[in-house]
């Protein structure tokens, strides 16, 4: 598989090391781009401001519990948009709330996974993202 670029929305300066570092251990990632709140992330993915020229993902690995707009909004605003919506959206959180969970299924996430307290099993579950959704599933491409 080619190199991807991943945008990771998270506030967590933890989860987001813990992340990176299983990222990184796979070889299969191009770029890592982090943006710290569900408003930023708008600004990334629509490209204005200060992300004019940045990349369209791959693939999104999204919070729930972010800062100024949450996750079910940002994930919302990426499924209504015709130029980003093909983009497959992991949500990563802490939460395994069931009105959490089928928020996201409603609003067309395509994963859902409860993070691990647990950093060993932290980054198997990013490895395991890795492996199904970096070296087994056909991401679309849309450049």
């Amino acid at each position: 598989m080619n190199p991807i670029n991943i945008l990771l929305i998270e506030d967590n300066e933890g989860d987001i090391l813990l992340t990176t570092e299983a990222l990184l251990e796979g070889h299969i990632l191009k770029e890592l781009h982090v943006v710290k709140d569900g408003w930023e992330a708008l600004l990334f993915l629509e490209k204005k401001e200060k992300y004019n020229s940045a990349i369209t993902p791959d693939l999104i690995l999204l919070d729930i519990n972010l800062p100024k707009m949450n996750g079910h909004e940002v994930l919302k605003k990426i499924k209504q948009s015709s130029n980003i919506k093909h983009i497959p959206v992991i949500m990563l959180s802490t939460s395994s709330s069931k009105n959490d969970i089928s928020e996201c299924y409603k609003n067309q996430a395509n994963c859902y996974i409860v993070k691990p307290v647990d950093a060993d099993d932290f980054a198997k579950v990013i490895s395991s993202i890795e492996k199904f959704w970096l070296s087994t599933v056909q991401l679309p491409v849309f450049k």
